[in-house]
């Protein structure tokens, strides 16, 4: 998917304005208030009626009618109703539960309890079988480990990585920490205020960034992990 240009205007004020590519999986980086949210909103169709939206996308994948785009949220704990059967809310065929189910690595007695009743590591991954529901060509990923204990969250990156790779769908990860996607997403794009600050393999960036807000964020992002281990 290559996004020729985004543009997200509110009273006159543009918010963002970017265009950037999606190879095969790509972190989109940046501090809280860069925009991140907003280009997500923006692909998702959930961006509110007082804004104004230029979007131009070259793509394999139908974005705005929905059909082919699935999307993991931040907070798994808030994702599905608390008082809802997990069998109520996963809207597929029993068979395709089951499958889903097991290639996530979950029994499927999940089914007949409450999200209440499951472990943040546990919920996350029912989020993403049912994100997964209709063999999606692109999955937008919102920090879908924040919420997440640390040995959670790397199990989560590693089971990404291997869907990845053996389902074959495109991947734009939202998150603020580079280095809690080193390894996942193959190119990377740092945003701030809205703006395209760089892009690139994300080897080369890690290695060689030009900007001085890359650098930073890199900085921080590897000091936190060695700080968590």
């Amino acid at each position: 998917m290559f996004c020729k240009r985004l543009y997200i205007e509110f009273e006159n004020k543009a918010l963002v304005d970017i265009g950037f590519e999606v190879s095969s999986a790509t972190a989109l980086v940046g501090q809280s208030g860069s925009g991140k949210s907003l280009t997500l909103k923006a692909l998702l169709g959930m961006l509110p009626s007082s804004m104004r939206l230029e979007l131009d996308i070259s793509s394999d994948v139908e974005l705005i009618k929905g059909k082919s785009i699935s999307f993991v949220p931040q907070n798994p704990f808030t994702a599905l109703s608390p008082l809802t059967l997990i069998k109520e809310q996963f809207f597929a065929p029993k068979d395709r539960q089951l499958e889903l189910l097991n290639l996530l690595g979950l029994n499927e007695n999940l089914l007949e309890r409450y999200p209440s009743e499951l472990s943040g590591g546990q919920l996350q991954r029912v989020i993403i079988a049912m994100a997964l529901i209709n063999e999606p060509s692109l999955l937008l990923l919102d920090e879908p480990t924040t919420a997440l204990d640390e040995n959670i969250r790397l199990e989560v990156i590693e089971l990404l990585a291997s869907l990845h790779k053996k389902l074959g769908f495109k991947m734009l990860y939202v998150t603020h920490d580079i280095a809690s996607v080193e390894q996942l997403c193959d190119t990377i794009v740092v945003i701030k205020n809205g703006r395209l600050v760089e892009s690139g393999v994300m080897s080369e960036v890690l290695n060689q960034p030009k900007d001085e807000y890359t650098k930073a964020l890199i900085e921080a992002g590897f000091k936190r992990r060695e700080f968590r281990s």
